[in-house]
């Protein structure tokens, strides 16, 4: 049965089938090949995956992420981050990764930050003289910050999944999300010194006021949503609603750039993520309840422990494996499966489930910004109207950093756990 499960799950990866669609043919043929399953329990096992109350943050932080983006919101924070740090050498390039990091605080996902930000971003890049590839590598990289930094869309599922809190998660990607954010400002530095990217001039401290009380509300959006989070005012569910109200709410009647046609669009590209997403979840619960069911998690466990039982082996050849899947299955996907899969392993060597799943988010979002799935690269080629080839090229200083990230999170648990223990809550 598992022979069929994997070799049907390659066979439709190789007629290009969407990943859902591919998980869940592959699921009703190795349910149809054992014969002693009826069908029926695929729809059962999708609607139960489903029908869970943390999940209904995720379309909740979709909205609020496209209310940010059209209601003034995200151009905001862009013009206060270039009044910062506009005047460094590649000042664009930290004002994008900068911005991602604010908008992943409300929106807690990459390619919303990437659309966003790279909308305002990417062009005005290529205004001031940045070589087009560079200006779209950097925002799609610096769009997978959406989920690292809090509050995460891959980090509710990991913990719907494992039962490792929530709030715990988000503020363990606290650190982890300002070590990646930091090192992709270096490697952009870097490149825009020995490309003489310059920077504008010095902006005056009321030209900083001025843009920091433009973006005020939006700056208080993350501040009311994580702080409400951690000072038990309210879950991450119910954060997710007060973002959308919130956002609503300063886009229609303070900034005043929504409007009743913007509003429907918002509400029809929420309704297609959310369901893209949530179709994701469905299929893969499927496909790694058929893997729990095969005991597959308990053969991969003792295998990998026959070759070693040393931790840092085991989370090396795990990283490996990670960045592998990354770069062809889709993050909520990856999840689902590999999870299930993986967690008995680490768990046995002693592993932290914390800082295991902060682990799997940071390193597939790797995979959002390699090929050939690399759904940042395509929104940024989308909108910088460029080749794939072309900023696959220019990404990789940006790629090699982060993967020494997650390295150093890997072997440096206390990055991802010190937060939540200094919290008291975990």
């Amino acid at each position: 049965m598992t022979s069929i499960l994997f070799g049907s799950l390659i066979f439709f990866f190789l007629l290009n089938t969407p990943i859902a669609v591919a998980i869940g043919l592959a699921s009703l043929a190795a349910i149809l090949w054992s014969g002693m399953i009826p069908p029926v329990v695929i729809v059962q096992k999708m609607f139960t995956a489903a029908d869970s109350f943390p999940l209904m943050a995720v379309p909740f932080f979709i909205l609020a992420g496209s209310l940010m983006e059209q209601g003034g919101i995200s151009r905001r924070l862009v013009e206060f981050a270039n009044s910062i740090v506009g005047r460094f050498s590649g000042g664009l390039a930290f004002v994008a990764i900068i911005a991602s990091m604010f908008f992943g605080a409300i929106s807690g996902a990459a390619v919303a930050c990437v659309a966003a930000i790279g909308t305002i971003l990417i062009p005005s890049m290529v205004k001031r003289g940045y070589d087009t590839p560079f200006a779209t590598a950097v925002q799609a990289t610096a769009g997978t910050l959406g989920v690292m930094i809090p509050p995460s869309i891959p980090m509710i599922i990991y913990g719907v999944l494992t039962g490792v809190s929530i709030g715990a998660l988000f503020l363990g990607g606290i650190l982890p999300g300002f070590l990646v954010g930091g090192s992709l400002m270096l490697v952009a530095w870097i490149i825009s010194r020995k490309r003489g990217y310059k920077g504008d001039e010095k902006a005056s401290f009321a030209r900083i006021a001025a843009t920091f009380k433009d973006a005020f509300f939006a700056l208080l959006m993350p501040v009311i949503i994580l702080g409400g989070i951690y000072g038990g005012v309210f879950t991450p569910t119910e954060a997710a609603v007060v973002a959308v109200v919130y956002g609503f709410l300063i886009g229609f009647f303070v900034y005043r750039e929504l409007s009743l046609k913007k509003l429907k669009d918002i509400l029809v590209t929420t309704a297609v993520g959310t369901s893209t997403v949530m179709f994701i979840i469905a299929t893969s619960s499927v496909f790694s309840w058929i893997l729990t069911a095969q005991r597959v998690p308990q053969a991969v466990a003792a295998a990998m422990l026959s070759f070693s039982s040393n931790p840092i082996v085991i989370l090396t050849l795990i990283n490996l494996l990670l960045l592998f899947i990354g770069t062809f299955m889709e993050t909520t996907a990856s999840i689902i499966i590999l999870v299930p899969v993986l967690l008995p392993v680490v768990t046995q060597i002693g592993v932290d489930p914390l800082h295991f799943g902060i682990i799997i988010v940071v390193n597939l979002a790797i995979g959002m910004v390699t090929p050939p799935l690399g759904v940042c690269l395509f929104v940024g080629c989308s909108i910088a109207g460029i080749k794939l080839e072309a900023i696959s090229r220019a990404a990789w200083p940006f790629i090699f950093i982060m993967i020494a990230d997650v390295l150093l999170l890997t072997y440096l648990p206390w990055i991802s756990t010190v937060l939540p223990k200094l919290a008291g809550i975990y």
